[in-house]
């Protein structure tokens, strides 16, 4: 992949899987955009250093993530403006998450205009939803719904398109419904994802209510950096400190050409720690016409690899470093992010 051959195994020297670099990792290291990964000059195969580092990075690879913080992480995936990548992230992530091997449930908290299970592929096996478990209609366990590739991922929709809900709904029932998640006989899930909608009213109070940390999705435009501002701020106020962002929709062309803000000029405005950085991508047009998430894409796709990556951060409360991207023209995406 890196176009390097690895050196003959030795007794002494480490061992390995083999082909690891010659084929596509079921998933990627935190440090996959790392010097270590990247910057791996070819010496001569009796070389000790050029050994070691291809053993490091092949490790790197092939490990699991190790889960920081307390469980269930209750995330809240949100950014003020419309139309920036909310659920489109909350889709991509949840999957990685699941693909990782935890388990996920993933709440649709947009009570007017709900799209999650449109993005997953789920939107006809939706037949209860929250408001039918607070009537007691139904179980907890029977509105949430089970994706269809990965069984430790789960949909759990707020209300049906053009339902209303009724007047008590608010932060407490949200609060209501992740206790209920986490005290449920199969066990507490590993991620509780959060969908955050649009704007600043109550919906996006209510959504905010049980988490105790938060994913700020933005574009490098200065409406969609005004209102993270705004939010970065209420988030705060609301006692969620553990505040990353992720930049979608990067272009590096316009970057380059001094058309769009780079990702270090976003990082600076807004001061949060980086968390991913997605390139624009026409797959993900294409992936959720289909409801099929982008991650799941064979080959994968760059903006799928940077969901990834986002999502093996997340897990370890991790962030990433955005570099300047150079006059001279290098390979694409990657270039701000280390390639050279």
């Amino acid at each position: 992949m890196l176009g390097l051959k690895l050196p003959t195994a030795s007794a002494s020297s480490p061992s390995f899987p083999r082909n690891t670099l010659n084929s596509t990792p079921a998933f990627l290291s935190n440090n996959f955009f790392s010097p270590i990964c990247i910057n791996v000059k070819p010496l001569k195969p009796k070389s000790k250093s050029y050994s070691t580092s291809l053993v490091k990075a092949s490790l790197q690879w092939n490990r699991k993530p190790q889960l920081a913080g307390e469980t269930p992480r209750v995330v809240v995936i949100t950014s003020g403006k419309g139309g920036v990548g909310k659920t489109t992230t909350t889709a991509n992530i949840g999957l990685s998450l699941a693909r990782l091997d935890f388990s996920v449930v993933a709440i649709d908290a947009d009570v007017g205009l709900r799209n999650l299970d449109l993005l997953l592929g789920l939107e006809n096996r939706v037949n209860y939803t929250v408001i039918e478990v607070l009537n007691g209609d139904c179980r907890l366990d029977q509105a949430l719904v089970r994706d269809k590739r990965w069984s430790n991922f789960e949909l759990l929709c707020i209300s049906k398109p053009r339902s209303k809900l009724p007047i008590g709904f608010g932060g407490k029932a949200l609060v209501w419904l992740v206790d209920a998640l986490k005290s449920r006989q199969e066990g507490s899930p590993d991620f509780i994802l959060i969908d955050c909608p649009a704007g600043i009213d109550a919906g996006f109070i209510t959504a905010i209510t049980p988490a105790n940390e938060a994913v700020l999705v933005t574009t490098p435009d200065i409406t969609s950096l005004r209102d993270a501002d705004r939010v970065t701020g209420l988030l705060e106020c609301d006692g969620i400190r553990d505040i990353k962002m992720i930049v979608n929709r990067v272009r590096t062309d316009m970057i380059k050409g001094e058309d769009m803000m780079s990702v270090l000029d976003v990082q600076e405005m807004l001061g949060l720690p980086l968390l991913g950085v997605i390139p624009d991508d026409a797959e993900v047009i294409r992936s959720t016409n289909r409801g099929y998430p982008l991650v799941l894409n064979k080959p994968p796709t760059l903006a799928g690899l940077a969901f990834e990556q986002a999502a093996w951060r997340l897990v370890e409360q991790d962030s990433m470093q955005a570099v300047m991207v150079e006059e001279e023209p290098k390979r694409g995406f990657f270039s701000f992010l280390g390639w050279s």
